[in-house]
């Protein structure tokens, strides 16, 4: 008798892991997890320190991801103001750009390499151009990771087509950027300041430099009255110090952002997206 239970235990066992292992195939890479017709289309452009803020401090391997997607905290804080307002926000996320074939890099030069130099109706380097996004999205959000604080000095020959991290050159690359954006006038797009460095990571020159470098972005390359918004992550990860604050920070010597940091700003980040849907601010 007591075979027998724990044969028909055994079974059962087998077939709720198969009827998971199921689903888990059907979900996969369906990161989306509601029905994206007659929605109001949002993507977030992003790599790790968008992910830990997008799940609300809980990172995860990218290819872990992949293969067993899950609702992030951001998707089921939309769905849960769906229900609550009648509205109709539906917003997914991707790595942007992948590590192959572009490369795992994010910065002022990659958006405008891919976006402004590249422009057009096809992929490149497989990575979707503007051209190709805002025929899906009404939203598009993006960020650059902390390296892009590791800023060298200006050498007095600013150039667009530059990768090197100079204030010179990424006013540039910035200034390219909002023109291409603004080529697209029936699309919303919202950048997030730059992601800071802990103090252990960088120098005091390299932060002055950022803090410099966005302080522009807000005061002089934002205007209103345009389709182009922001959210400053940068002010809220430094507290208006030059550093990325340890308390903010997964730990002194890791500049991505820690958990109860990412639980804090997730839900500011939902409600940011949803001023600028509704109150164009």
């Amino acid at each position: 008798m007591m075979k027998t239970r724990k044969l028909f235990l055994f079974g059962v066992l087998i077939i709720v892991i198969s009827i998971s292992l199921l689903t888990l195939i059907t979900m996969k890479n369906n990161t989306n997890y509601t029905n994206p017709q007659n929605k109001y289309k949002i993507i977030f452009l992003h790599h790790s320190t968008g992910s830990v803020v997008y799940n609300a401090g809980y990172k995860t391997n990218r290819i872990i991801r992949k293969l067993f997607p899950q609702k992030s905290y951001v998707s089921k804080w939309f769905e849960e103001y769906n229900n609550v307002n009648g509205t109709n926000y539906y917003i997914t996320e991707q790595f942007f750009p992948n590590a192959e074939p572009y490369g795992w890099s994010n910065y002022p030069y990659d958006y405008y390499n891919i976006w402004v130099k590249n422009a057009g109706e096809e992929p490149y380097m497989d990575e979707p151009t503007l051209e190709m996004l805002t025929k899906q999205y009404n939203l598009i959000i993006f960020k650059h990771c902390y390296p892009v604080c590791d800023i060298a000095e200006n050498i007095h020959q600013p150039d667009v087509n530059s990768s090197e991290k100079r204030i010179e050159n990424y006013q540039l690359q910035y200034l390219a950027l909002k023109q291409k954006m603004h080529e697209f006038p029936n699309t919303k797009f919202l950048i997030w300041t730059g992601a800071a460095l802990v103090e252990s990571k960088t120098t005091q020159e390299k932060a002055l430099r950022a803090k410099t470098f966005f302080k522009w972005v807000k005061n002089d390359w934002d205007t209103a009255d345009d389709n182009i918004f922001l959210w400053d992550f940068y002010e809220l990860e430094t507290e208006g110090e030059l550093f990325l604050k340890t308390d903010n920070a997964s730990s002194p010597m890791d500049s991505h952002p820690g958990k109860s940091f990412s639980k804090r700003v997730a839900p500011l980040f939902c409600q940011r997206i949803v001023d600028v849907i509704m109150y164009n601010k």
